[in-house]
């Protein structure tokens, strides 16, 4: 990291009323590098607003696609370490399937270390989306 911060993730998605995006950043490193993304972003005309989540009580998630070329013959153990972790088969052919996992990155991580024994055609991940807990407004 050049300037003491990296952007691990960044997730652009719409609002609930429709009229707004609302975009998560996901950053580690120094609180200088966070400084500057939230001033930069503070910046432009279109931002409502921004709010730095550090250290505050957040449900932060992941989602995961990952698409298996994996015949009858291997679909049994397939399914069973994906029931494991919660993940939920969306697509399935003779050849193929496609698994959806949402969770912590950990999570997510864990579950895509066991599937490399098998052939992932596709993997995409949405990267870590974030809401405040309780009453308090993202």
């Amino acid at each position: 990291a050049r300037r003491g911060f990296n952007i691990d993730s960044l997730v652009v998605s719409s609002s609930f009323e429709g009229r707004f995006s609302r975009m998560t950043i996901t950053t580690t490193g120094e609180r200088s590098g966070l400084e500057q993304i939230i001033y930069a972003l503070k910046k432009l005309v279109d931002v409502i607003h921004c709010v730095d989540h550090t250290g505050e009580d957040v449900v932060i998630k992941e989602m995961a696609l990952a698409k298996l070329a994996v015949g009858p013959e291997l679909r049994t153990e397939v399914l069973q370490i994906a029931d494991h972790f919660g993940a939920k088969t969306v697509d399935l052919t003779e050849k193929s399937l496609i698994l959806m996992i949402t969770g912590n990155t950990d999570k997510l991580d864990a579950l895509i270390k066991l599937l490399k024994k098998f052939k992932i055609v596709e993997l995409v991940r949405t990267g870590k989306i974030v809401m405040a807990r309780g009453d308090e407004e993202t």
